[in-house]
């Protein structure tokens, strides 16, 4: 069967990224972890130790997707949710040690998925659909869309 483009940019979107995700959940399975739950622990590591607010806008996520996702990292003992000592109200999530040497033990598996990623896909054009991915990811990008801009009007806006 040959699957026609579409030129719904959402649905375009969605099967690039459900197929692509695959890929890498291929890659990433003996580790453990999907690469949801991968992408999740290098960015609470790179934030340190976010509230669940901060970690749910990185991630450009609700707060209830975001708990339902990592219910099974806390689950694991990957991760500790944890009150903040500065405001009670505010929950932070941090990495355990045990979701340290997880993360180093998917990171040559996530490594290797991008590497081939890149070989298939060719180094530049990775380069440039990550950035334009990255721009569809920003609040100057929803602000546009929401606005009713389109095109390059709505480029220009973003940041």
């Amino acid at each position: 069967m040959t699957i026609q483009p579409t030129r719904c940019s959402n649905a375009a979107l969605r099967r690039a990224t459900r197929s692509v995700g695959q890929l890498y959940d291929e890659a990433m399975a003996p580790s453990g972890l999907r690469t949801t739950q991968f992408g999740l622990l290098a960015t609470i590591r790179g934030l340190g130790s976010p509230t669940m607010g901060e970690l749910a806008e990185a991630m450009v996520m609700d707060l209830s997707g975001l708990a339902h996702t990592l219910k099974p990292l806390t689950r694991d003992g990957y991760v500790s949710v944890v009150p903040d000592p500065r405001d009670r109200r505010a929950r932070r999530i941090a990495l355990t040690d045990a979701g340290i040497a997880k993360l180093k033990q998917a990171t040559p598996l996530w490594r290797e998925a991008q590497a081939r990623f890149e070989a298939a896909f060719g180094l530049e054009r990775a380069g440039l659909l990550r950035d334009l991915l990255h721009e569809l990811a920003l609040p100057g990008f929803r602000a546009a869309f929401d606005a009713g801009m389109g095109g390059q009007a709505a480029s220009n806006h973003l940041e």
